[in-house]
């Protein structure tokens, strides 16, 4: 990311997502050398909409424990003129939230997918 076309062909695009509307993102990193821009945002919402804005085939969801708590991290990817973009989130989920989770088996209705199923 050291050539000023691709620096500013970066901000372009930030610049264009915000301008559509998206919510700039919290955090962004510019790779020094190897091309990657990573866009940290929020919450689902702006994840949603950033990756849906870049058309990120990619997605990426890891759940880990950090010993005082439980994180959820998304990331959507896409190569873009030979740079890698990655729009990444990091949630904390609490451990009464996995207990609820856990604490049964809810019946979840839905609406069938097809005209044919039942």
């Amino acid at each position: 990311m050291t050539e000023l076309a691709t620096r500013e062909q970066a901000f372009g695009l930030i610049a264009a997502g915000v301008a559509a509307g998206i919510t700039a993102p919290w955090r962004l990193y510019l790779a020094r050398g190897a091309r990657y821009v990573s866009l940290q945002v929020a919450d689902m919402v702006e994840w949603d909409a950033w990756r849906i804005h870049l058309g990120c085939p990619d997605l990426r969801i890891r759940v880990y424990d950090t010993g005082a708590e439980v994180r959820r991290t998304s990331v959507a990817e896409v190569v873009i003129d030979q740079c890698r973009v990655a729009v990444e989130l990091v949630e904390e989920v609490g451990v009464d939230d996995i207990d609820h989770l856990l604490a049964g088996h809810p019946h979840i209705d839905r609406a069938p997918r097809y005209p044919d199923e039942r």
